[in-house]
């Protein structure tokens, strides 16, 4: 913790969701977690209704270092209305925003050590025009990387996964796949282990898309003409490239043992073993940007928000995981 002399930048997400419950227990048991200092970015109001805590209202990011022992540091965005819990609005959704592009400023400026962003609601963001399919574009654009460019990683303590599509339905996955697409997300992924979670040689496993996968093309020819040639081309460059793999014996122990992270062709694929392992520990990174940027995996939990219920350690693990990526950067 000593070698960082910048703090992390923490979106609270929406204001009306659990974002603010969890980030404010995430400073209660700092110690407890092993957390580098960070500083909040929303209302501070809505810290205040789900959190007794105090809190360190600051004017610029280099002052919570110093706060973070005695309060949890806020940069403040206040919004037109104070947020109930659990009771989303359109003021809520402008000040998730406003927190969001805050904090991403503040990572792409310096000033911050790398961004996490806190769970918010796309429909309410959509409801105020955000044209973003989520999180990570929006950051990909704010950084001026393409959306194709960079991977979304889910990552627990025994599994990383990256899925070549995401938001789309399962119809649409495997008409999206192109040797092209997987081609580049293995790309991102492998360059991804390397940059940001400093392993040299990396192992990347490639799942297939079909029942397994595709056995020679009697139960489908997606490995044959999209999944292998893409294999074929991220080996001829000197890559640590196996598959495609039959997703049903890919993510046992041993299994896992043998590779850094699972290439998976579309959302479920990835996330129901990451959750099925790590449901309280997942974390959702970014990989292609010039700025480490992490989330918790969870949404915003509007059903149980302000009640005391909301478990921190996902947010803890995506604040923990954002230290330690930006420091094997700065290595």
């Amino acid at each position: 913790m000593s070698t960082m002399i910048r703090p992390l930048a923490v979106s609270l997400g929406d204001p009306a969701g659990i974002g603010p419950e969890v980030v404010g227990k995430c400073w209660d048991h700092r110690q407890q977690f092993g957390l580098m200092p960070f500083v909040a970015v929303g209302n501070p109001r809505s810290l205040a209704a789900v959190w007794d805590g105090p809190i360190a209202v600051i004017d610029d990011p280099s002052e919570a270092l110093q706060a973070f022992h005695d309060g949890l540091p806020v940069l403040a965005i206040n919004s037109s209305d104070t947020d109930l819990p659990g009771h989303p609005s359109v003021a809520g959704a402008h000040c998730s925003l406003d927190a969001l592009e805050l904090a991403v400023g503040l990572a792409r400026s310096g000033s911050a050590a790398a961004v996490v962003t806190g769970p918010v609601s796309k429909q309410q963001l959509y409801g105020i025009g955000f044209s973003h399919p989520g999180q990570t574009e929006f950051v990909a654009e704010r950084c001026g990387i393409s959306p194709g460019n960079v991977a979304m990683m889910l990552a627990g303590p025994s599994l990383r996964t990256v899925p070549v599509t995401t938001h789309v339905p399962l119809r649409r996955a495997a008409e999206m796949l192109t040797p092209g697409l997987i081609e580049m997300r293995g790309r991102a992924a492998l360059r991804g282990l390397q940059r940001t979670f400093g392993i040299a040689d990396p192992r990347l496993a490639v799942a297939g898309l079909n029942p397994h996968a595709g056995e020679g093309g009697t139960l489908g020819t997606e490995e044959l003409d999209c999944i292998m040639p893409a294999i074929d081309a991220l080996r001829a460059e000197g890559w640590r490239v196996t598959g495609p793999h039959p997703a049903d014996t890919m993510f046992h122990a041993a299994a896992r043992g043998q590779y850094d992270a699972a290439l998976c062709m579309y959302h479920d694929q990835a996330l129901i073993p990451l959750k099925a392992l790590h449901f309280e520990e997942g974390v959702n990174i970014t990989l292609g940007l010039p700025i480490v940027r992490t989330a918790p995996d969870h949404g915003t939990a509007f059903d149980i928000a302000g009640q005391d219920r909301a478990d921190p350690r996902a947010m803890a693990a995506a604040i923990n995981m954002a230290g330690d990526c930006a420091r094997n950067r700065a290595a």
